[in-house]
């Protein structure tokens, strides 16, 4: 596993990000707060931050607003923090989304981007984090929606489906930072975070 984490931090660099690693949760969300601390930051919707309390944190020293507590998408935050459903090792961030309002947020409104990850999210490449997106994340996350989709309903891949209550509307694969973004960020925790 360090070999993999290694070879995914030097590829981010490479391409343009900054990428920090953290053995645990809870130093990756100390050091976050240190960084937003003052600032607005506006939260896509994440199981990875969930579970790590980050909202809760961070709102200490920063005005934080997250959509899943009833706050309203802050589109002109000074910062975003989400997290992705895939990194690929080649130095990639993939996402999908349903409202689109996450991919939206990764990309551009904001002066300063974090991406947070367990280590769970590294896949080899982009076709493989692709892969893991589409059928690990999207069925986790439609199921936990309580969507009627087949990959929800089966609970095994995706079907690429044409049902209403789809939640893979965009798919957005992130190679290099915006060229808008004054900082873009990838945090790696070496644990197994979100889906």
């Amino acid at each position: 596993m360090e070999l993999q984490i290694q070879r995914a931090k030097e590829a981010f660099e490479k391409n343009g990000f900054s990428c920090t690693y953290f053995e645990t949760a809870e130093q990756a969300v100390t050091y976050l707060a240190e960084q937003v601390r003052g600032k607005t930051v506006a939260f896509g919707g994440s199981m990875t931050l969930k579970e790590i309390g980050a909202d809760e944190v961070l709102g200490v020293g920063a005005e934080v607003h997250w959509h899943w507590n009833g706050d309203a998408f802050c589109q002109n935050a000074d910062v975003y923090v989400t997290s992705a459903n895939a990194l690929s090792e080649q130095g990639a961030v993939v996402n999908i989304d349903g409202a689109c309002n996450r991919v939206a947020g990764q990309l551009f409104g904001a002066q300063e981007y974090f991406i947070v990850c367990g280590v769970n999210k590294l896949a080899l490449d982009l076709h493989a984090a692709l892969y893991r997106a589409q059928n690990i994340a999207a069925p986790k996350n439609a199921q936990r929606l309580g969507k009627k989709t087949p990959c929800a309903v089966k609970a095994d891949k995706c079907y690429h489906c044409s049902s209403p209550e789809r939640i893979c509307c965009a798919t957005v694969i992130l190679e290099r930072p915006p060229i808008s973004a004054k900082r873009y960020e990838i945090i790696l925790i070496n644990e197994n975070l979100g889906y």
